[in-house]
């Protein structure tokens, strides 16, 4: 099985967001999954950078994660 790499380095951006606001809320992504209604390995997917999360998900993560998909980008410096 070969490796999957990251989408792009925007991707990855998004996914280190994501990962260090979860983490600073305490959540692990079993958590993180279950506050959004998404499965946690999608929640790791979008955080290693290899899942392109629609719309709808980020809304939804971000929601979870108590912030504004706007914040999301800025953290991202997207």
């Amino acid at each position: 099985m070969r490796p999957v790499s990251s989408q792009s380095p925007a991707h990855e951006a998004l996914g280190s967001a994501i990962r260090s606001l979860r983490r600073e809320r305490g959540l692990s992504q079993e958590a993180l999954g279950f506050e959004s209604g998404l499965d946690r390995t999608y929640v790791g997917g979008v955080e290693r950078g290899e899942r392109n999360p629609t719309l709808a998900s980020l809304v939804t993560l971000a929601n979870a994660l108590d912030t504004s998909v706007e914040s999301l980008m800025k953290k991202a410096r997207l």
